[in-house]
């Protein structure tokens, strides 16, 4: 039977440790960053290809990530293993692009034997290494130095304070390409169609408004039951109040139907018109659906009245649409 093995405090003290002597290295480069870093972005910034990152090992992992983040953040990257480089990959690799190599001994010798060709087609390479002085580092057009003072594995062995600073590296890498190239939340949300930043920034009211016989409306001349069914029959809430050209005049909520109860108020012979609320708050259709949330939330609505730039009816939407359509 195999005996059971059961964490000990001295497991948190270890976690400290490494947390802190991981943090450490991090903190080291933003010391060490000077004008080497402007090279190599000043590099990726006049790439007119695309931006490959390469690694073996755990520094393939990292590679991966700093190729999706800066996909993700307006620079065109992808990852390309180097051994598979050197049996017919290579062929992705054009003059135009910028081979970004991450070893963090500057020898891996995967990488080292495909630089030659690299370089011969006329690509440019940004190392990322612990060693400055290594194969890797002086071959590159630029060198990025993520040498740490020790990692953070007791045996010194596994990479893990290393693979956090070349992380890092790529991210502060990614950052300052994304404010160059002023790409924006719009940018990334193009790049985010499936994600929460996506929906609420691609979103347009038009996409997820109520339109045609799904809009509640009355005519200005319409009594106050007409009004109460029109709120049952749309289920949104409310109803719009209009005139025969369908300009918007005002609205009449359920908020408004509980207001005119406590007035006993004649149902069958009182115009909804009497009782609405004028000047509601309306909105374009090509607005985005998040607009829509930040007057709601404004003003303390929960429906609202879509109109075209002449204030003429066409859609409602209320909380419970921007609910399901998930931009909130």
């Amino acid at each position: 039977m195999t005996k059971a093995i059961t964490a000990t405090p001295h497991a948190l003290e270890l976690a400290r440790e490494v947390l802190n002597i991981e943090a450490a290295a991090v903190q080291a480069l933003s010391q060490r960053i000077d004008e080497n870093f402007l090279h190599a972005l000043n590099i990726i910034l006049s790439c007119e290809g695309r931006v490959i990152v390469s690694g073996m090992g755990k520094s393939g992992h990292i590679a991966r990530k700093i190729a999706a983040t800066m996909a993700s953040t307006g620079t065109p990257a992808y990852f390309v293993h180097p051994a598979e480089a050197s049996h017919g990959d290579l062929g992705m690799i054009t003059a135009g692009d910028v081979f970004i190599a991450l070893s963090y001994s500057g020898e891996s010798q995967e990488l080292l034997t495909i630089v030659p060709v690299i370089k011969r087609q006329g690509a440019h390479l940004i190392s990322l290494t612990g060693n400055p002085r290594s194969s890797l580092a002086l071959a590159a057009d630029a060198h990025l130095n993520g040498a740490v003072a020790k990692e953070a594995c007791p045996m010194g062995l596994a990479p893990t304070a290393s693979t956090t600073a070349a992380l890092a590296l790529g991210d502060a890498l990614a950052v300052a390409l994304l404010d160059a190239k002023g790409f924006g939340e719009e940018d990334f949300a193009r790049s985010h169609p499936g994600g929460s930043l996506g929906r609420r920034l691609l979103t347009h009211v038009r996409d997820i408004m109520h339109a045609g016989d799904d809009i509640p409306a009355v005519g200005e001349q319409a009594m106050l039951s007409e009004a109460v069914l029109e709120i049952s029959r749309k289920g949104l809430g409310m109803t719009a109040i209009v005139d025969h050209e369908q300009h918007v005049l005002g609205i009449y909520t359920d908020g408004d139907l509980r207001r005119t109860l406590e007035k006993k108020l004649d149902f069958t012979a009182t115009p909804v018109s009497s009782v609405m609320s004028r000047q509601p708050r309306t909105i374009a259709p090509d607005k985005l659906a998040a607009e829509a949330v930040q007057l709601m939330e404004q003003h303390n609505i929960s429906q609202m009245l879509v109109v075209d730039a002449n204030n003429k009816l066409v859609g409602a939407l209320n909380m419970h649409d921007l609910l399901h359509a998930k931009v909130i």
